[in-house]
């Protein structure tokens, strides 16, 4: 099992900055990928950021060159610095960890945590 808590979300003006953090505890060595995710009301969940334990990074082309997406591995925690916020940004944004176990593969959800960008 793994246990996400995410943090840092908020109302910002449109052009402002973010950082979200996601930590993980648990069987946290079973986790190969983490990542975020939002979803806008009356819209599908969408992949907005993920890295990998060994580091390698991929952004959905609606966030590349705003946000960024890190880890601190002795934390067990990721973030998203989100600079440069638009209206269309705004969301509940969940954290996601993907985890390994033998041959089973399992994903884990955080809360998810609101940020609202006002134009």
């Amino acid at each position: 099992q793994v246990q996400l808590v995410e943090s840092g979300g908020g109302l910002v003006q449109t052009g402002g900055s973010l950082r979200l953090a996601c930590a993980a505890s648990g069987n946290v060595s079973s986790i190969y990928a983490m990542g975020w995710y939002r979803q806008a009301p009356g819209k599908q969940r969408d992949f907005v950021a993920r890295v990998s334990t060994d580091g390698y990074t991929r952004y959905a082309d609606s966030v590349k060159g705003r946000f960024t997406i890190s880890r601190d591995n002795a934390k067990n925690t990721v973030y998203l610095q989100m600079n440069s916020l638009k209206p269309q940004d705004t969301a509940v944004y969940s954290c996601n960890a993907e985890t390994e176990l033998g041959p089973s593969e399992y994903d884990y959800w955080g809360q998810g945590t609101q940020v609202t960008v006002s134009s």
